[in-house]
């Protein structure tokens, strides 16, 4: 089994070097830089023991599927692990996919997801709105050419092939400041709502209030995200806040192309 490890950048100089180091089983390694300004790309070139190693800048624009798909044309082996900067792979899932090669025969998946554990300052999460992640994975290992990512935000791999959960987990490092966690909130918030803004997507006022409630509620009460403590309050506080924010800027767009239209109110 020859493995290509895909990974999107964009000043990612503090994450970086950690996750690359985690990548040593892989036969090579894709990084698709959107532009960094930090030094993320001086400390890819420095590190030393990596193997094969690809740099490609590509604006973003916001299409972070197509960023995933790019990245999938460049590669050269016949699978491609995708994995975040702020992301590492743990030793047991390393030996596990390792394992693959000798179980494949026989087994038609060619797609995978890889559970993920969220740390957030110094505590692993494990309920809340990360539970779905770290019971059910996310569609990280795939075989080239058997599936398609789709979607600019929140981007998902389509395949018509079948599909296999791996048992080892990805670590998951975000956001290690509350003001980088709300940077990366108004980034994404933004991103999301001009997606929803150009497929014709529209909110009412009472959409903007009641679901971002009850999001808190469904992530800190019925996802047990209170047995995370203060961080686990915190964490869905923030997530509830960016589902707001999506809802406040796709009203705001609409009421924007609203009255540039020429038409106002009864």
């Amino acid at each position: 089994m020859n493995i290509s490890a895909v990974i999107l950048t964009n000043n990612e100089e503090r994450n970086i070097e950690r996750c690359l180091r985690s990548l040593d089983f892989v036969d090579e390694i894709i990084i698709i830089d959107d532009y960094s300004e930090d030094k993320t790309l001086e400390k890819v070139r420095k590190l030393k023991g990596v193997k094969s190693l690809k740099v490609f800048e590509r604006k973003l624009k916001g299409d972070f599927a197509g960023q995933r798909n790019y990245a999938m044309s460049k590669a050269s082996c016949d699978w491609i692990l995708f994995i975040d900067a702020d992301e590492e792979m743990t030793k047991e899932l390393k030996k596990e996919i390792i394992s693959l090669d000798s179980r494949l025969r026989g087994n038609d998946s060619a797609v995978y997801y890889i559970k993920r554990r969220d740390f957030w300052w110094g505590k692993e999460l494990k309920f809340g709105e990360i539970k779905k992640v770290r019971e059910k994975g996310l569609i990280r290992f795939v075989k080239k050419d058997f599936g398609r990512w789709m979607g600019n935000v929140h981007e998902v791999f389509y395949t018509a092939k079948s599909t296999s959960t791996l048992n080892g987990f990805l670590n998951h490092y975000p956001h290690p400041t509350i003001k980088e966690f709300i940077q990366d909130i108004n980034k994404y918030s933004s991103l999301r709502a001009k997606e929803l803004y150009y497929h014709g997507k529209s909110v009412h006022i009472f959409e903007i209030i009641f679901p971002p409630f009850f999001k808190f509620i469904l992530n800190y009460c019925i996802y047990l995200g209170f047995l995370d403590g203060p961080v686990g309050f915190t964490y869905a506080f923030m997530m509830s806040f960016h589902s707001f924010l999506v809802r406040a800027k796709l009203y705001q767009l609409s009421r924007k192309n609203y009255i540039d239209s020429g038409s106002s109110p009864e």
